[in-house]
């Protein structure tokens, strides 16, 4: 079969007995996140922006699905894609292999289409399960590639993800979810030169906008094609250059990828629990610079003071953001340290122990920065190297002593279950909307997901502050 076929068929046959443990906590983990980064958001420009834009664009349209934080009514597609915004907006996203965020895409799909069918919470835990482990496996060994393309993997991937989860929460059929992918690879879109220019990109609401509409065309029985993604000139012909699994860039250094492992022991590997979790509102690739040096320091005992200076050895391609075809001067390696460059969270994990939850790469109005990170980061110096796992720096901190101390990042740090998370994300809940006991409630609904009736009504209810 065709790859669209083999993803449509364990689409459509998964069901919420087959999946493992550890696979349904990460469900609950992925919605947990994303909910908590829209209300992060909900008053932030880009999110009102957002609703503003669908609310003049679906003048007139019906009130199918519900906007997170502010009650709204849009069509299914505006609600989405101001989710999307929304969570987007807030910083708190899951992270795969450094430049795609799979929540932002599928969670605001999966709301939508939960809250249309009243689907319960083990239909929206099985279909954010498929969406991940799908969009996951298309993407893993490509991102890289199709980012040296001009590509922005994010939405490019983030529509496959989408697409399944609103496919099977509106319960396809194998057929149509196999025509729903295909639509998707005529659909698929996002560019890296808006950004690289001075522009906004539009993102995974984008994606989402789009996956839904893969999903109707569909669902109504417009033929898609049979190997759109593995055929001659078909998704990963266009967008990775070659249907042969050729790579211009990868990760681990290898240039070539099996496109029939793509597909492989689906159901039983699952790739989504390689999904982490952006606790810091900074680029993916640095989040692990915080909690690597702060554990070392607490370890042993550094103070700053005792600090002469840091080594951060790292994989290469978190040198070249967003690829090394397109690199961003001032995120590189020939940048000098300033706030918001990886010397500077890798300083913030040596004197404070921590970065703070509620702050996004650089200091806010009436923010400043301890005057021990400005004057560390300087003296931090990043050491690229090809075959080093993501987001996995050794960091050695030199003391002035003629000491030195190392601690191996493993690329795991951030990938912890669902009650870690909720605990790392607390902190949040006395500076949202919504209020310590409520987002304490929307926590336990996260906790207990697969007993909701109707999982969507409950969850974004509770997104919404009760005066309103």
């Amino acid at each position: 079969m065709s790859l669209s076929r083999d993803f449509a068929a364990f689409v459509a046959a998964l069901r919420y007995e087959d999946l493992p443990d550890a696979v349904v906590d990460r469900a609950k983990g992925v919605t947990l996140q994303a909910l908590s980064s829209a209300l992060v958001a909900q008053a932030m420009p880009a999110s009102r922006d957002a609703l503003a834009l669908m609310q003049e664009e679906e003048a007139g349209g019906g009130g199918a699905a519900t906007v997170l934080g502010h009650g709204a009514k849009l069509t299914k597609a505006g609600a989405a894609f101001v989710n999307a915004e929304t969570i987007f907006a807030g910083g708190k996203w899951d992270t795969f292999r450094m430049l795609t965020h799979p929540g932002t895409a599928i969670v605001p799909a999966a709301l939508a289409a939960a809250e249309v069918a009243g689907s319960s919470g083990r239909e929206f835990l099985t279909a954010v399960a498929a969406a991940y482990e799908v969009m996951e496996r298309m993407a893993a060994d490509f991102i890289p590639t199709v980012m040296a393309r001009g590509f922005h993997a994010g939405p490019v991937f983030g529509i496959f993800g989408a697409a399944v989860a609103a496919a099977k929460l509106g319960g396809l059929s194998a057929e149509q979810v196999h025509g729903a992918i295909a639509q998707c690879v005529n659909l698929a879109s996002g560019n890296l030169e808006g950004i690289r220019s001075g522009g906004r990109s539009l993102r995974e609401g984008g994606a989402v906008r789009n996956a839904l509409l893969a999903v109707a065309l569909a669902k109504q029985g417009t033929p898609g094609g049979e190997t759109t993604l593995e055929g001659e000139a078909g998704f990963y012909h266009a967008y990775a250059g070659s249907n042969r699994g050729e790579l211009r860039y990868s990760f681990t250094g290898d240039n070539r990828a099996d496109l029939s492992r793509i597909t492989a022991n689906l159901g039983r590997d699952w790739i989504f629990l390689e999904t982490l979790y952006r606790i810091y509102s900074t680029a993916g690739y640095n989040i692990a610079h915080v909690d690597v040096t702060a554990a070392l320091c607490r370890e042993h005992g550094i103070a700053h003071a005792d600090i002469d200076r840091i080594e951060a050895v790292v994989n290469w391609l978190e040198t070249e953001y967003p690829s090394p075809a397109f690199p961003i001067p001032s995120r590189g390696l020939a940048a000098a340290p300033g706030v918001g460059s990886t010397p500077y969270f890798t300083a913030y994990g040596a004197v404070t122990g921590g970065y703070p939850m509620l702050r996004g790469d650089r200091p806010g109005p009436g923010e400043t920065d301890p005057p021990e990170v400005l004057d560390l980061m300087r003296r931090v110096t990043i050491i690229p190297t090809v075959r080093r796992t993501l987001f996995g720096p050794r960091i050695t901190v030199f003391t002035k002593d003629g000491r030195s101390y190392t601690r191996e990042g493993t690329g795991r740090e951030f990938i912890f279950g669902f009650e870690e998370l909720a605990r790392r994300l607390a902190p949040l809940a006395p500076r949202l909307a919504i209020g310590t006991a409520r987002y304490g409630e929307l926590t336990g609904a996260c906790r207990r997901l697969e007993t909701l009736d109707d999982a969507a009504k409950h969850l974004i209810g509770l997104t919404i502050p009760e005066q309103r």
